[in-house]
């Protein structure tokens, strides 16, 4: 059982009664009554109390027994980011500094919760510090671990590293549970000292290290449900299938209008397509087509509340967690062959040279004539033949055009290297690979790109100055200083430096400098901190520039059956097309605000699919050595990423030998005392693969030297003898048959 919080939920509520009272002064008989606590114990505990907020200056004596406020604090309000030593950070809603929050001021937050701090004396010098007050909004209560059972009770080991309690757990609430389960279990409440919190388990499922347990874990402990509610389900369904003569009488039709769509070979939701048809004066018109969704979801119903729950859609490694029920995304909404589909539409006039002469935008109907894999367009684009080789070969020379504009202006290219897996029948990884990025995916990026920017400057003009017309818009705003100055340290450890003056200019030396390191030994590791450096992108209200993309104005409109923003701007777009009122601007932040957060969640429940997978990868290749990059450093080891498989793992600081080592914060490096021995971001080293745990998704990783092989060889070939098995020769056949792990397209 882990550590558990020290109390505090007493003292807050102590400490809100004298803050309520103003300068009035109570002894603890007064404080007692307001909290309706008349035990002798219980008034021990509030004397006790009192005393602690004395000693912190919160409150002082003025006569015997009785006290009073201090001083008016100062209070702010914000989201809690914990650590995994218990401390946490509290990012504050106005911008300003973070604050620290000690452990034992945490006072029952959670990762991830909206809390109340209040400001503590602050040092000269000193950073921000403070203490919870008030838990305004949990996170979540709902937390995947595996249960721990004694004689009349269990706790609940979470998953999740931030998450540094156990759920206590009495027995009648086990629901079924047995000892070792991994569940979902539920907070119902905190103990009366804030010591741990109290719940229930909801779900077992399953025995960790299982296939379905492990994804199903990831799928919960990031707060999505893999299935919808009963009443969404029927709702959906109650949809009809049809489409009315007046809803297609209301519409531009495109169904004569040469139209096709590019994805996935297994894809099965079809967001998106391309009409094709050339002019009598040598232009074309272009549609992008955009399944319509807000036809069928429509707000303020269950479907469009759930969607705002979910967010996004979610793509794992061997399944999507769709935001929609199928019915719609992989049905009524999917622009499938062959069928006749209701669409949102921009429509460009556009020549060979990618000039647009003219746009439109409307709801329109469209009937798709060709389904190209994104491997049966780049055969037509490498060759020439083919059914609608021409077209796309236009298209094509269209979008390198529109992506020379893009970085002629500014862009960043930040293709980054995808980690993809190739699983057998039972969903075991036989091969690792990354996924690679032709002349047919950015195809149907750059167009995406297009109509995205295009709608945004399009209502970017309704209204005026003073009263400009509410939309959802995707905002990346320009790196810091700090942290541009940070990455050159960094990069200069492998000869690169990028400018830090100019907009432009940082941005071409990106692009320099990402050409420079494709294809060498830290291309991952530096496109990865590149990354880093950078703002996150964001939806809002606001109208300001997508720093990557180089464009002034930017929303997202073409994926709205997997993106709940997109529905938002399908929805403006169209009233504000039939002349109505600007939407509420705080109604619209807050859907903007919740979308950006459960866009976080989505990455991260990606990446720790991703991560289980590389971890259950590599447990076939226990003692062999490979060739790897510094990727991390910190006080308690380096994190080492295996060039091959793109995967990281810990060489811990106890692990790198006899000398005493101390981590050196300022210049992110591990020296050792005696032999001045360093380690710092970016070395290349070999290692050898210790133990790959997939509970804790975590490689173990050593330092190779003679004694590490022997001490190793030794210890493994005692474990062969009593039975394990080596898989590596199966691992690596790649058999046929073996599937693909899910992907999505990322524009």
């Amino acid at each position: 059982m882990r550590r558990q919080a020290n109390p505090g939920i007493l003292k807050n509520k102590i400490q809100k009664i004298f803050l309520a009272v103003g300068r009035k002064a109570l002894n603890y008989k007064q404080v007692a009554a307001r909290l309706e606590k008349e035990s002798s114990e219980d008034r021990n505990k509030i004397i006790a109390a009192m005393k602690q907020l004395e000693k912190e200056g919160v409150i002082e004596e003025i006569d015997t027994g009785r006290f009073t406020i201090t001083f008016v604090h100062q209070f702010l309000e914000g989201k809690m980011e914990m650590t995994q030593n218990r401390a946490g950070f509290m990012i504050p809603d106005d911008g300003s500094e973070d604050i620290y929050i000690a452990p034992d001021f945490m006072n029952t937050a959670l990762n991830g919760d909206r809390v109340k701090v209040s400001l503590l004396a602050q040092r000269s010098g000193a950073r921000r510090a403070g203490e919870v007050v008030e838990v305004l909004k949990r996170d979540r209560e709902q937390f995947v671990g595996v249960l721990q059972v004694h004689a009349y009770y269990g706790f609940v080991v979470t998953d999740d590293k931030k998450m540094n309690i156990d759920i206590f757990v009495p027995k009648e609430l086990f629901n079924g549970a047995k000892n070792g389960d991994k569940v979902i279990a539920r907070i119902l409440n905190w103990s009366e000292d804030g010591n741990h919190p109290e719940g229930e388990i909801l779900a077992v499922l399953g025995k960790p290290g299982e296939h379905e347990t492990e994804m199903n874990a990831i799928v919960a402990e990031f707060g999505f449900a893999s299935k919808f509610p009963p009443e969404v389900e029927a709702e959906a369904n109650a949809i009809p299938t049809g489409i009315s003569k007046e809803e297609i009488a209301s519409r531009r039709d495109f169904r004569k209008t040469l139209t096709f769509t590019i994805d996935p070979e297994d894809a099965k939701d079809f967001d998106d397509a391309i009409s094709f048809k050339a002019l009598k004066d040598g232009w074309y018109e272009v549609g992008v087509h955009i399944a319509d969704v807000s036809h069928y979801v429509r707000k303020g119903s269950q479907l469009d509340q759930e969607a705002i729950r979910r967010g996004t859609s979610v793509y794992l490694v061997d399944r999507t967690i769709p935001m929609l029920p199928e019915k719609l995304s992989n049905n009524l909404c999917s622009l499938r062959p062959n069928e006749d589909k209701l669409t949102f539409s921009a429509v460009f006039e556009m020549n060979d040279k990618a000039e647009i002469r003219n746009s439109w935008f409307g709801k329109t109907i469209i009937h798709s004539a060709r389904r190209f894999t994104y491997e049966e367009a780049q055969t037509r684009l490498e060759t020439g033949d083919g059914d609608l080789a021409n077209e796309l070969g236009i298209l094509n020379g269209m979008a390198k055009i529109l992506k020379e504009q893009r970085f002629s202006k500014g862009a960043i290219s930040f293709e980054t290297q995808e980690v993809k897996f190739r699983l057998d029948a039972n969903f075991k990884p036989v091969d690792v690979y990354l996924k690679v990025r032709k002349d047919a995916h950015k195809l149907i990026e750059e167009f995406m790109l297009l109509a995205n920017r295009k709608v945004a400057e399009y209502v970017s003009k309704m209204g005026n100055k003073e009263h400009p017309k509410t939309f959802v818009y995707r905002v990346h705003e320009e790196p810091g200083e700090d942290k541009l100055t940070q990455f050159n340290l960094f990069a200069s450890r492998f000869g690169y430096r990028i400018q830090t003056s100019g907009i432009k200019a940082i941005a071409q030396s990106f692009n320099r400098l990402l050409e420079e390191v494709e294809g060498k030994p830290e291309q991952n590791l530096v496109q990865s901190q590149a990354i880093r450096t950078m703002s996150k992108a964001y939806y809002t209200t606001k109208k300001t520039i997508h720093y990557g993309l180089a464009f002034d104005h930017y929303t997202h409109f073409t994926s709205p059956i997997r993106r709940y923003p997109d529905l938002i701007a399908h929805r403006l777009l169209f009233d504000y097309l039939n002349k109505g009122q600007s939407a509420s601007e705080k109604e619209i932040e807050d859907l903007c605000k919740q979308s950006s957060a459960m866009e976080v969640k989505a990455a991260d429940a990606e990446r720790a699919s991703v991560r289980y997978k590389q971890v259950e990868y590599i447990s076939d290749f226990i003692g062999e050595e490979f060739e790897g990059i510094i990727s991390g450093v910190t006080d308690w080891g380096l994190y080492v990423e295996i060039s091959q498989f793109r995967a990281e793992g810990l060489v811990r600081i106890q692990n790198l030998g006899s000398d005493y080592y101390e981590y050196d914060e300022i210049n992110k490096c591990i020296l050792g005392k005696s032999s001045r021995k360093k380690w710092q971001l970016g070395d290349p080293l070999k290692v050898l693969v210790v133990a790959a745990d997939v509970f804790k998704r975590q490689i173990d990783l050593a330092l190779v030297d003679e004694d590490i092989r022997k001490a190793f060889k030794s210890s493994f070939d005692q474990r062969m003898k009593s039975g394990a098995k080596r898989k590596k020769e199966s691992a690596r056949s790649g058999k046929a048959g073996a599937r693909k792990s899910s992907g999505k397209r990322k524009r």
